[in-house]
């Protein structure tokens, strides 16, 4: 298929179109209809928001949240004009085709709403939220199912449970959408899924609306996610707008999240963990930095959960970050307490918000190589269209840690494809163009590194280590290590001398081969037949890097 990008122009003549018995005109690129000529038509006004969000008897907002069972297990939630009686739904494994072809004969479970909740509005009514669960199912199996009152009901939507252990899926990620939900944000959404259109998750980081009580800004959030949200499971946390003198009166109708939080009545809901197919997700509110007895509940609780995973990755998500990118913030308590268990038990990903830009870094002293460490990455992003500007990294380098890439005055979306050994991340624009991105692998011994996308700029140069600088030639030896390899693949190693950009000499010494995290470690003993003294760089060469050492200097 051609994809073919017309540029924008200016039409140069009059064009007469005829539709429908009514003339157009086409002037200067712009189109003119009858109003434009004095006519009687009246001109359009704004529609008012309680005519376009009021609810209905029809289903709408219907949106998926994980349970503590997913493989077995799923909520779904919905709003709809309807007794709790009568609220319901109905679910099967997913047929081949319905319309004409009816389900075969039980098939079909119906299920009642376990919980209605109403949510008084500004609008002049109230929203009220259903939700069911749907019990006893198979692990990765397609289903489909429908929600309504027993005569309007939505359309049938599918889901597919999580695998009963780790298997590949991929999983989105947003940081604040906020601000313009109903005009700029959707197209991110939209191209987020399009590009995962199997995806199995999407966590958000807080501040899904600007203002906590919103009606019509949390209409305009459902209707920026549409269909995705009723068919992929969502992990969110409250970001500072999601409270207003205590916390939206909206969350918890809206996302009934498992209550196997710290366990103060505060957190219920807001502070959650889900095992998904071999990612512990882990849910925090960093709302509450002013509370020490919120914190330190959070705190134990988070540590045990990190102690005590049974899972190969974890990602934990929450709004305020660890080292912010924009402005003076400076979420120290956040730091400060769960930065330590982050690192102390290897965490893969922390996804964060609040800070309208984009940043990603870690902790300075896991730096391997240029393109390499093995620690934790923080990460902060932004789907909205409102935008702060950097700080150069002042939060980051003030405590122990480097921004990797950063990007201000963009949409961005995040893409997590996770397979057993290795996790993948990647940044895009809102118009799906990459923007940044790098491999997590990690071993059985729980062994990882944190790997750039390679590319042709960061696969040349000196990333090699070596552990000493002078070494005899008589039967001397170095000790070599790099990083960023595929698994297994094999590297040539050699001496070279050089004057200027020219090699004069290159003597081969050797061929080594990197292990499954894509570390490359090798003893290279020199050849006193064949190398005279003076300064070498040892150069490793691969199908997909060509690397080299600091200078060492050979002597007799």
């Amino acid at each position: 298929m051609n994809d073919v990008r017309s540029p924008w122009t200016h039409a140069s003549r009059r064009v007469k179109i005829t539709t429908t018995g009514v003339a157009v005109l086409v002037v200067a690129g712009v189109v003119a209809g009858p109003a434009a000529f004095g006519d009687n038509a009246t001109p359009p006004v704004k529609v008012p928001a309680a005519e376009v969000h009021k609810p209905s008897a029809i289903p709408d907002r219907i949106l998926l949240t994980p349970t503590t069972t997913p493989a077995t297990s799923q909520k779904v939630t919905w709003r709809a004009k309807a007794e709790a009686p009568y609220a319901q739904a109905q679910f099967m494994e997913a047929p081949r085709a319905l319309g004409d072809v009816a389900p075969a004969a039980g098939a079909v479970t119906s299920v009642q709403a376990e919980a209605t909740n109403s949510v008084n509005t500004s609008l002049g009514y109230a929203s009220t939220y259903h939700t069911a669960q749907f019990t006893g199912l198979k692990p990765a199996t397609r289903y489909t199912y429908r929600v309504g009152d027993g005569t309007n009901w939505s359309p049938w939507t599918d889901f597919t449970t999580a695998a009963a252990e780790l298997k590949p899926f991929s999983f989105i990620y947003y940081g604040d959408a906020q601000n313009y939900i109903d005009s700029a944000v959707p197209r991110v959404f939209r191209k987020a899924f399009a590009d995962r259109p199997e995806a199995k998750v999407v966590v958000n980081a807080g501040d899904l609306i600007d203002t906590a009580n919103s009606e019509e800004q949390w209409g305009q959030w459902y209707q920026a996610g549409s269909f995705i949200d009723a068919q992929v499971n969502s992990i969110s946390v409250p970001g500072n707008h999601e409270y207003s003198n205590g916390l939206s009166n909206f969350w918890r109708p809206q996302f009934p999240y498992p209550d196997n939080g710290p366990g103060d009545a505060a957190l219920k809901q807001t502070a959650y963990t889900v095992d998904y197919q071999g990612v512990r997700f882990i849910a925090l509110d960093s709302n509450v930095q002013s509370d020490a007895k919120l914190m330190a509940a959070q705190t134990a609780w988070l540590e045990g959960l990190l102690k005590n995973n049974p899972n190969k990755w974890t990602a934990v998500t929450f709004h305020h970050p660890v080292y912010s990118t924009t402005g003076s913030r400076n979420n120290a308590a956040v730091r400060d307490q769960w930065g330590p268990l982050f690192e102390k038990y290897g965490v893969d990903l922390v996804l964060q918000g609040h800070d309208h830009s984009y940043g990603r870094g870690n902790k300075t002293e896991n730096r391997k190589s240029v393109t390499t460490h093995n620690g934790v990455t923080y990460v902060v992003s932004v789907s909205g269209g409102k935008m702060y500007a950097l700080n150069n990294g002042a939060n980051w380098t003030g405590n122990g840690a480097e921004p990797v890439a950063n990007s201000e005055r963009t949409q961005l979306y995040q893409l997590i494809d996770v397979e057993k050994d290795q996790l993948r991340f990647e940044a895009r624009y809102a118009n799906g163009e990459h923007f940044d991105g790098f491999t997590v692998r990690k071993n059985a011994k729980g062994e990882k590194t944190v790997n750039e996308i390679r590319t042709p700029e960061n696969s040349v140069g000196e990333h090699v280590t070596v552990d000493k600088t002078k070494v005899s030639n008589r039967l001397g030896t170095v000790d070599v290590s790099a990083f960023g390899y595929d698994p297994g693949e094999s590297a040539t190693v050699s001496m070279r001398r050089t004057d200027g950009k020219k090699v004069i000499l290159q003597l081969p010494i050797g061929v080594a081969k990197a292990d499954e995290l894509g570390r490359l470690r090798h003893t290279a003993r020199l050849n006193p037949l064949t190398m005279p003294k003076g300064t070498y760089v040892i150069h490793l060469e691969s199908k997909n890097q060509k690397i080299t050492s600091p200078v060492i200097t050979v002597t007799n």
